[in-house]
């Protein structure tokens, strides 16, 4: 224990962690010259559209603690932290608020931290979500990590500082260098998301100055008042309101236009492509945020499959694991597990879902009870065979290919004993016809004349 002592001391305490500013060399000016913070991405369309597609969708899914039985599982509706994670996770909030917030988190600063609440006996009775731009991580002489939270009024940080243990704080990660904190998505992608808003600050602009390229007003002499002119120039068509005024140049001046069209600066399509990049970012389908332009009928579907198991999948795992190693004690997890629902995101269209049961049915691996479960419908009573499971009589295993023609039941000797005696008979009645014992051939009637 002391070299693993050792090597804990030794190792650098994450300080890259969300705490005050020790993140800030991650966010901040970008190269084309707009701030990027978490709040100020949220202001870009497509960075609240994916933020928002991620946390619903997570916080939507069905969220159940599992018991493990000898043959299945079975959910633990009894257990104390069931309730807390499936309804309400404290007083107030839901359960689906409370991941929505989580996940909220996640996206934007790359961690998520929730203060655990027990009681005399060590079980969790409270869950309520804590601020990453207020969460420092740090370790202290033995090693052991520890959370240190600025507790604040409003907006206003009061400077008083919260201890927490680590079993006090369910610590959700996301990507990071290190495993225990994770790095903001925006924060990485600040240049990406930084020339979105340049651009849209650029259209802002371009309909703000009525819609028209700047220019420079030429005059034959010397003006007296420069700016007086330029005022009064901008006073009278500047603005989307002004656009399309017809001007009157006096003194011989002439207005000659200097900045180059939109069109011709690829206005349009740098926007377009820089919400594809922002989709990228988080994984998202374009066609999710509103781009249908290489979607259609036949793939869209698709999308929506890989969508759950590429994007949400590794989300949903890494909470699922995070809470399994903050909320469960050592014994529990023997026989405890916390598991989201994603098969109601999974399923296909009407027909797709009823071939599949009709398969499941008829190969003898779904009952009928199955399949009205999964179509949210009534159990058949088990008196009726709703939990039966069925087989296609013709088919066999390999092994027993050909082994009923070398069976006989009895029922079946005795019809083929009937058979051989009809047969016996028969050929004793025509024996008699044509003169002939049974067993030899008849001799024809025109061989006596």
């Amino acid at each position: 224990m002391g070299i693993f002592t050792g090597l804990f001391k030794s190792r650098d305490k994450p300080s890259d962690s969300t705490v005050g500013s020790g993140y800030r060399f991650l966010m901040g000016g970008t190269t084309s010259g707009k701030s990027v913070t978490e709040r100020s991405a949220m202001q870009m369309t497509a960075v609240h559209s994916c933020v928002r597609i991620l946390s619903e969708a997570v916080a939507s899914l069905p969220l159940h603690l599992y018991k493990q039985t000898e043959t299945s599982k079975e959910k633990a509706i009894d257990h104390p932290l069931y309730l807390l994670l499936h309804d309400e996770p404290n007083p107030e909030m839901t359960s689906f608020v409370f991941r929505e917030t989580l996940m909220t988190h996640l996206l934007l600063w790359g961690n998520a931290y929730a203060q655990i609440i027990r009681n005399g006996k060590g079980e969790v009775i409270g869950l309520y979500p804590l601020m990453p731009n207020r969460m420092g991580v740090d370790r202290d002489k033995n090693g052991a990590l520890y959370y240190i939270y600025t507790v604040t009024t409003g907006d206003a940080m009061k400077g008083n500082q919260v201890k927490l243990h680590s079993s006090e704080v369910l610590h959700i990660p996301g990507l990071g260098f290190d495993g225990l904190v994770g790095y903001s998505p925006i924060a990485m992608a600040k240049n990406a998301i930084g020339m979105a808003i340049a651009c849209e600050e650029y259209g802002a602009k371009f309909f703000a100055n009525g819609a028209a390229p700047s220019g420079v007003l030429e005059h034959p002499g010397t003006l007296k008042d420069p700016v007086r002119i330029r005022e009064s120039w901008q006073q009278t068509f500047g603005g989307s309101s002004n656009s399309h005024k017809v001007a009157v140049l006096e003194e011989g001046m002439k207005y000659t236009p200097i900045s180059i069209s939109p069109e011709q600066a690829q206005f349009l399509e740098t926007r377009k492509f820089q919400i594809n990049e922002i989709a990228r970012i988080f994984r998202v389908p374009p066609h999710m945020v509103g781009d249908l332009e290489k979607s259609s009928f036949s793939n869209i579907e698709q999308q929506s499959l890989e969508f759950v198991k590429y994007t949400l999948d590794p989300w949903v795992l890494r909470i699922e694991q995070s809470m399994i190693r903050s909320l469960l004690t050592k014994e529990e997890k023997k026989k405890y597990f916390i598991k989201f629902n994603v098969d109601g995101l999974l399923r296909g269209d009407y027909q797709s879902r009823m071939n599949g049961y009709a398969t499941g049915r008829q190969n003898g691996w779904m009952s009928a009870n199955d399949i009205r479960e999964l179509e949210n419908l009534d159990r058949i009573p088990k008196s009726e065979g709703g939990d039966l499971y069925l087989i296609n009589g013709n088919m066999l295993p390999l092994k027993d290919a050909g082994a009923y023609a070398n069976k006989t039941t009895k029922g079946e000797e005795e019809n083929k004993n009937e058979e051989v005696l009809e047969v016996e008979e028969s050929n004793s009645d025509k024996s008699k016809d044509t003169g002939g014992s049974a067993g030899e051939n008849p001799v024809p009637k025109w061989h006596n004349r």
